[in-house]
């Protein structure tokens, strides 16, 4: 595809702005039910355009939850006291917070990590936690990450777990402890925004029961709640995919420099990273911490089983197309061969990094013709990579590009002068 021709989802939910005129708000709800495709054959088109896309993209907002580090403590304790403190309902609150069952404020020290040495909330076989929090648009999706603890250095792996959820869905997040270098781990978990009808959702974390060959009870950690919203995708640039970049998913802490794990999850349309499905265990990288071969955030394919990421998408059976990506090493130390598999349908191609670990990136390339009009685009790790001090890691996937080679007929619609006006006026008014 050339650069004259772009994709463009315009979706009016990504918009919070008193628009005064209902016509033109009408209109650009009826355009974001169907894609438009379309050429450019202005600059001043192409140009307004751009910067109304870059506009679109930034609309990522976070939802403020309250007290969402418990770096407020409960009340009716001793402030000077590091052992874990079993609460009591009628005695304690946690502020922000509700309460059932078994649960502890806890403070990092010699067997519990968290980060930023701060606090955190541990969770018995029954104890739960759950907040309450307005939401003022059903329009955007949201993007929880969180941090998940053993209360001890003795807990094996797979040994803690943790059920989120709210009314709409729930999963299951058990610490594996070998990704990172923290006792602590970053987990992600997307839910949408429609909840229980009165624009609230009720954000519920509860301690989960595992079985141990030694029986020994390992109680899960939380701490560090951070929600991102995420409004409407485009697909922009020449680029056919949506969030072909890897740009769009969940919050980053701050003081971290663990990445976020994303875990399985087969439905792209319930996955925190946007639009692509999550196959077996992906970590999600920044730009601060780790080598990211372009922009802010990149995946890097760290499980020792079959793992990777896959997108289901639309393609005209018999068309020529290309498949551009950049692959790497995360500058973590992951030294060795690390081999990616790029398959689209039926087709796919092995590509192998010779990495030293201190970050490195080739720009790979995959032609192919489509065998039928709905195919799935996926990129999966063929070996394991580890570390000199155990962590697993694995190369780096980012920048992924989709384009015709030979295009079909094109019979889509020129841009007529009372759409461009329609644009321009929005952008005065996103500007204004």
């Amino acid at each position: 595809m050339d650069n004259g021709k772009l994709l463009f989802f315009l979706h009016t939910n990504t918009m919070h702005y008193p628009f005064k005129k209902s016509k033109l708000r009408k209109y650009l709800k009826n355009l974001h039910k169907s894609t438009l495709h379309f050429h450019l054959h202005s600059l001043m088109a192409k140009s307004m355009l751009m910067l109304l896309l870059f506009l679109f993209m930034a609309m990522s907002t976070a939802v403020i939850l309250q007290n969402p580090d418990f770096e407020s403590p409960p009340t009716n304790i001793t402030s000077n006291n590091s052992n874990p403190l079993l609460l009591q309902n009628g005695i304690n609150k946690i502020p922000g917070w509700s309460f059932s069952g078994m649960v502890w404020y806890v403070t990092d020290g010699p067997n519990i990590s968290l980060p930023g040495n701060g606090h955190g909330v541990q969770l018995g076989q029954d104890g739960k936690i759950n907040q309450t929090f307005k939401v003022d648009d059903n329009d955007y999706v949201n993007m929880l990450t969180f941090t998940l603890a053993p209360e001890s250095k003795e807990c094996s792996n797979n040994t803690v777990a943790v059920n989120v959820s709210t009314s709409a869905r729930s999963k299951v997040f058990t610490l594996e402890r070998h990704y990172g270098n923290e006792m602590w781990e970053s987990h992600a978990f997307y839910f949408e925004s429609w909840d229980d009808g009165n624009g609230f959702i009720n954000l519920v974390i509860q301690g989960v029961s595992l079985q141990t060959e030694m029986n020994i009870i390992c109680r899960p950690v939380v701490d560090t709640f951070i929600i991102k919203k995420i409004g409407s995708s485009i697909v922009y640039g020449g680029n056919m995919l949506v969030n072909g970049g890897l740009e769009v998913g969940p919050a980053f802490l701050k003081n971290s420099e663990e990445g976020v794990l994303l875990d399985e999850e087969p439905d792209q349309s319930e996955s925190p990273l946007q639009q692509w499905s999550i196959i077996g265990t992906v970590k999600y990288i920044d730009s601060e911490n780790y080598y990211v071969p372009e922009g802010n955030a990149a995946i890097e394919i760290v499980s020792n089983e079959p793992s990777g990421i896959i997108t289901i998408l639309k393609l005209s059976k018999g068309t020529d197309y290309s498949l551009e990506f950049t692959m790497g090493d995360a500058g973590d130390s992951c030294i060795g061969d690390l081999i990616l598999q790029a398959q689209v349908g039926k087709t796919n191609q092995n590509f192998t990094l010779q990495s030293n670990g201190t970050g490195s990136a080739q720009n790979q390339s995959l032609s192919f013709k489509a065998d039928a009009n709905l195919s799935f685009i996926s990129f999966t790790s063929l070996n394991q990579g580890q570390r000199s001090d155990g962590v697993l890691c694995g190369p780096v996937i980012d920048n992924i590009i989709l384009s015709y080679i030979s295009s079909p007929t094109d019979s889509t619609p020129k841009l007529s002068s009372d759409f461009l006006s329609v644009l321009f006026i929005v952008l005065v008014m996103l500007i204004m």
